[in-house]
């Protein structure tokens, strides 16, 4: 399989996409549009290791709704990302049963040494 869960507004995901030439190959998903489902988001969890590997604390929400201040459990983390789309760190690339979460350059060279 090969998925890519992104957010189609996203000036870093659409670069992504197109430096690492994505477009005829992989099955994408906007996340804003077409939501996260609990099965995936089960299988992106069991393929990563965790979920708070998949959360983002960089979203405007993190900080506006006070969850820095909180701890959160992974059925917490969890439930954050079904809820709010913007939660997910993102783009999330499957590639078989291998996962790359993020942008970072680093992440960015596995997925392209992946291909």
């Amino acid at each position: 399989m090969k998925k890519i869960y992104y957010l189609a507004t996203c000036s870093t995901c659409n670069r992504i996409i197109k430096d690492l030439n994505l477009n005829n190959t992989f099955e994408f998903q906007d996340i804003k549009t077409n939501k996260i489902t609990l099965a995936q988001i089960e299988e992106m969890e069991k393929i990563a290791g965790s979920y708070e590997s998949l959360f983002s604390k960089r979203a405007m929400k993190y900080k506006s709704l006070g969850l820095k201040d909180k701890i959160l459990d992974e059925n917490d983390i969890k439930q954050l990302i079904l809820d709010e789309y913007t939660f997910l760190k993102r783009p999330v690339i499957i590639i078989d049963d291998n996962i790359f979460i993020g942008n970072s350059k680093k992440t960015i060279e596995e997925v392209s040494k992946a291909l």
